[in-house]
């Protein structure tokens, strides 16, 4: 008879189609009736960290509901970080972990419900008559609220025999948010008409324009205003019309660039959270600006935001443009030289420490990267360079997990979740020195999973680079900052990849070579790149300036 893991994995199975994570006692029932009972595919990753990365990855890349699933105490315990960073990112997910026995705990269980409401993620916990329905309720919270969710499977009834499988309907989920009241409805003619008078009209977009489906509806809404456009980092692609589009707002976004947002007189925001980086610590705009913002939050995210309306991006910017017929476009964006306004700083090829100007390494990496890439990104100071020299075609090809929580060491397994969900595409990894030896135990699966349509960039600056930058600066000790160099490229020899050490821009050749092969014939690729620290990047000398 079928186990109530079976019940567990068979529900699960059909609203998923990968589960990624590492087997154990606690869920050693679940993925056995994973494998052989459902089309759903596991990918074994070696820290449980991992797993929740790779899900994460999964679904920003794909748009589907991503799955993960570890063992329980501390196998738990090793997700917390990465079941963080998905609450902050509202990523939904359903982890599924083993839990203590009903009869209570063990000397190695913890109070698993405590620690996952702790960072934001609710527990449901299956029983012996109720784990498919269970399950199915795990799913709909996670995809109505678009946060992870923790299935738990206590340790004595995982195996317990529970019946055949029940059908059970499909999760309820909630329609588009619509712009609701008089008030909604006056703001949304309001917003109208500042963009019909505006001489310099400028429409900012998030991720959640992105999620929301708007990109068609902000493409026309441009198009009626003849507004400039530009998205957060998280959000780029969002709108069809790069001719006119600035690229990132905020640090990681081109001097030119930057200027032009402040010329702007009246400036829409649509879903985005315009957090302190994309407001550049509350630069981005100049005071009269009339800054507007579309969301689903309770509430506008920012103090320099005039008028609000709460809904969803594609229904308020569609709504927009009704208000908006027979308005004749401002012709800001034709005057406009958008190419120069975003180029970026070429760099110098070589520091006077003698090491790679980072500048100058993004740059000509950026030429020679394949056209369909996914990039991954790992935190730390290197961050703005794929973000401003490496462009990808829209939002679900810049991966950032790290970001929402400022978490480092997510980079490699995020790798998994791109190459699964984007098969065909180029996978292209970005991340430090600290945050890849942080990660060191799922090198192995990026490029077992990946192969030749993965690479991975380590900007190797012998230190954790943003601490050197902030608090460096201020006189404290570097020896805590500090790491030695370490051949990143023997790393990744030894797990079967190609390795580069990468001194000069000559040695980047190895990248052309490796792109004009077949990706069924290559190895992953690891480029080692020594960089100079001297190199500050800009959106690091932001948060200098805004913390000094």
């Amino acid at each position: 008879m079928p186990t109530v893991s079976a019940h567990v994995a068979v529900t699960l199975a059909a609203h998923v189609d990968h589960v990624f994570g590492v087997m154990g006692n606690g869920n050693a029932y679940f993925l056995d009736a994973l494998e052989r009972q459902t089309g759903a595919q596991f990918t074994a990753v070696r820290h449980e960290a991992g797993g929740v990365v790779a899900a994460d990855a999964f679904h920003r890349a794909s748009g589907r509901l991503a799955a993960a699933t570890t063992t329980y105490g501390a196998g738990f315990t090793n997700t917390l970080t990465a079941l963080a960073e998905a609450v902050q990112a509202h990523v939904p997910l359903v982890l599924v972990v083993g839990d203590e026995p009903t009869s209570g705990p063990r000397p190695w269980d913890v109070d698993q419900i405590a620690m996952a409401s702790a960072v934001g993620a609710r527990t449901y916990t299956a029983g012996r008559t109720d784990a498919a329905a269970t399950t199915v309720i795990a799913v709909e919270h996670a995809l109505t609220y678009r946060v992870p969710t923790v299935l738990a499977i206590p340790y004595d009834v995982a195996a317990l025999d529970a019946g055949p499988v029940p059908e059970l309907p499909a999760p309820r989920l909630p329609g588009p948010l619509l712009p609701r009241g008089a008030f909604a409805a006056g703001m949304v003619r309001e917003i109208a008409a500042a963009l019909a008078s505006a001489r310099r009209p400028l429409l900012l977009a998030g991720r959640g324009a992105w999620v929301a489906g708007a990109g068609k509806a902000l493409g026309a809404l441009a198009d009626a205003t003849g507004a400039l456009t530009a998205t957060t980092a998280l959000g780029r692609g969002v709108f069809p019309r790069p001719e006119f589009d600035l690229g990132v707002a905020g640090g990681f976004g081109a001097a030119g660039a930057m200027a032009l947002v402040r010329e702007a007189d009246v400036a829409v925001v649509v879903g985005a959270s315009l957090n302190q980086f994309t407001m550049r610590f509350g630069e981005l705009f100049a005071p009269g600006t009339r800054v507007f913002q579309v969301d689903v939050a309770a509430a506008a995210t920012h103090p320099h935001v005039g008028g609000y309306v709460r809904g969803d991006a594609a229904e308020v910017a569609a709504a927009i443009v009704a208000e908006l017929a027979g308005a004749t476009p401002s012709g800001w964006r034709g005057t406009v030289d958008v190419v120069a306004a975003r180029r970026y700083e070429p760099g110098d090829g070589t520091a006077p420490d003698g090491r790679l100007d980072p500048r100058s390494a993004a740059a000509r990496i950026a030429e020679l990267l394949p056209e369909d890439r996914v990039v991954v990104s790992d935190g730390g100071h290197f961050i703005g360079w794929a973000n401003m020299y490496w462009p990808v075609a829209s939002p679900d090809r810049m991966i950032m997990v790290g970001t929402a929580f400022q978490a480092i060491g997510l980079g490699l397994p995020s790798v998994l979740g791109a190459t699964l969900a984007r098969p065909g595409s180029t996978v292209v990894l970005t991340t430090g020195d600290g945050g890849g030896l942080m990660a060191l135990a799922d090198l192995e699966s990026a490029v077992r999973v990946a192969g030749g349509r993965g690479l991975a960039v380590v900007w190797n600056d012998a230190a954790y680079g943003a601490e050197v930058h902030v608090y460096g600066r201020k006189g404290l000790t570097r020896e805590p900052m500090l790491i030695p160099d370490v051949d990143f490229a023997a790393l990744a020899a030894a797990v079967g990849a190609e390795g580069r050490v990468v001194r000069s821009l000559e040695d980047l050749e190895a990248l052309a070579a490796w792109a004009a092969r077949p990706a069924a014939e290559r190895p992953f690729l690891l480029l080692d790149v020594r960089v100079s620290r001297a190199v500050v990047a800009p959106y690091q000398d932001e948060i200098l300036r805004a913390n000094s």
